[in-house]
Order: C-alpha cells, then structure tokens, then sequence
C-alpha cells in the first residue's frame, strides 16, 4: 500500500485545524496528515501535538516564526518524504481545499505524476470572493500562463496530489518564491520534468473562520517570477 502524506501548513488555524484534519482522514485509510505550523501565537501547534496523540496518522513539523508559505511547504515536503511518503497531498487548513476532493485525486493518481485541483478549468468554480478578488485571480492566471506557456488553467492554485519520485526530480528545496510565486514554479518544473499532469475541477470555497494570509506583496512576487522563469530557464537554470 501506498504511503500518502497532506501536508497542511498552518498560522493561526485554531479554528480550523480540529476540524480539517479528522476530515482528511476519514477520506481514505492510508491517509496520514503533516501540519506544518510557523509558530502560531493563537495555539495552533499545541492543538496539532493534540491530535498527533490521538493517532499515530498526524504528524507535526513546528517551525519558530512565520516565514511564508513557500519555505513552509518546502519544509513540509521534505519532512513527508523523509517520513516514507509516496505521494504528497499539497492543500490548505481553510477548508477552500475540500477534503472531500481526495479521492478523485488519489484515483487519477493510478496513472498520472501530478494532479492538480484547477478553479478554472470549467469555468470560474470560485465560492463567496468578491468580484474584485475572483477578476485579479483570473486574469493573474492568464498573465501567468501567457508568459509562461504553462498548459495548465489554474497556474497559482495550491491544491494538487504529487507522486515522490517528481518530487525528487524537480528540485523543490530550491524554489525561493512564496505565495502564488511558489505555486507558478512547481507547476513550471512539472512541465518541465515531463510530468503526466491532469487537473481535475473543484468548488474553491473562500474560508468562513480565521484570517486570510495573502498580501500584496505576494500578489506582486507572481508578477516579476514569471519572468523570471523564462530567463532562468533559457539559462538552463531551471
């Protein structure tokens, strides 16, 4: 049987977390759950080490402050394959990734590298953002996907099933972005690696408990690693 580890980086998810990862859980028995949490001053970790000892399926990777979620995601992946994982499960504590989506991602997992959950691939399947917030995602998306030719429809999304042998291909322990910047890279080494890729459509729910941790900052990283992308890779850098 298949080793599968989610990784579900935290900062201030007291809410959310008792609530998550019993979901996750419950969606397939080989399922185990790593929370990454940077330190959060709401109790987080302490409610993570809770959990981990009602079963030996969660695991927790405590890190001392808040550093963003490209460094948390690049310790979370490393900690899941050195936990045996063979398959890592990328998605958010907030509920905007729906557990519920995991075993269609597992199924098509039988014959693909990578799957991605796509909020764009049928249409906009995009719950309670303001217009504003849904507009800037999606034409971020086709900027991103006009410089970067990236064939896939939801180039900034977060929520994706990885098989470990790419995983090791890549070279993710390398990748410096944050936020959307982060998530735009690994779908470009996907491609770049060849990856079988298949992105499966779900309903994006914009979270009802806690606080968003998106800034500006991160929305403008995206715009400038795009570009970047292209000249490292012309480099042969990527």
């Amino acid at each position: 049987m298949q080793r599968v580890i989610a990784v579900i980086p935290t900062y201030n998810e007291a809410e959310n977390l008792p609530l998550i990862v019993p979901q996750v859980l419950e969606q397939d028995s080989a399922l185990e759950v790593l929370v990454v949490d940077d330190g959060s001053p709401d109790g987080t970790g302490k409610l993570a080490e809770d959990l981990a000892r009602q079963t030996d399926r969660v695991h927790v990777l405590h890190r001392p402050e808040k550093q963003g979620l490209g460094p948390a995601y690049r310790a979370g992946l490393s900690r899941a394959l050195e936990l045996g994982a063979d398959l890592v499960i990328q998605m958010d504590a907030d509920f905007s990734h729906p557990p519920t989506t995991i075993p269609e991602m597992l199924g098509q997992m039988e014959t693909h590298d990578v799957v991605l959950g796509s909020r764009y691939l049928n249409g906009i399947t995009v719950v309670n953002w303001p217009i504003e917030r849904i507009l800037i995602s999606y034409f971020g998306n086709l900027y991103a996907r006009k410089i970067t030719a990236l064939p896939i429809t939801d180039t900034t999304g977060g929520f994706r099933c990885v098989r470990r042998s790419l995983l090791e291909r890549i070279g993710f322990e390398r990748i410096r972005a944050n936020g959307y910047a982060f998530q735009i890279e690994m779908n470009y080494r996907f491609v770049k690696q060849g990856a079988r890729i298949k992105e499966i459509p779900f309903f994006f729910l914009d979270r009802t408990r806690g606080t968003s941790k998106l800034s500006f900052r991160i929305g403008l990283e995206a715009l400038w690693v795009v570009w970047w992308l292209r000249i490292a890779d012309a480099m042969g850098r990527i």
